[in-house]
Parts: structure tokens; sequence; C-alpha cells
């Protein structure tokens, strides 16, 4: 019998964008609204060179 895991994100894309202070509210409306198609989204910010990144997780 195999054994499902649950809980395992996997990225499935990734995109840099310059500094954007809005894209915060951005990913938390996309999350909110895709949580029950199994997408999240994330948001990293690097302060040294003015770049955030969104990544798209899928999780079972």
């Amino acid at each position: 019998m195999e054994r499902e895991e649950k809980g395992k994100l996997e990225v499935i894309a990734s995109k840099k964008f310059a500094t954007n202070d809005e894209l915060v509210y951005v990913i938390d409306f996309l999350n909110k609204n895709l949580k029950i198609k199994n997408i999240m989204f994330g948001l990293t910010k690097d302060s040294e060179n003015g770049e955030m990144t969104i990544n798209i997780y899928e999780f079972n």
C-alpha cells in the first residue's frame, strides 16, 4: 500500500520583480482565493539588489 505524503510543497514557478510594496496585497489575495485549488504563493524580498521573488507552490 502506497503512503500519500500530506503538506508537501512543490515549487512550480518563480519570477523576480523590482521591489514593490503592493505585491504583498496581491499575494495575500491570491492565497485566499486559490487555496481551494491547492496553489499557494510566496514572496521574498532581497534588500541588497532591490528585487522581490514570487514563488508559486502546489501542495497535496
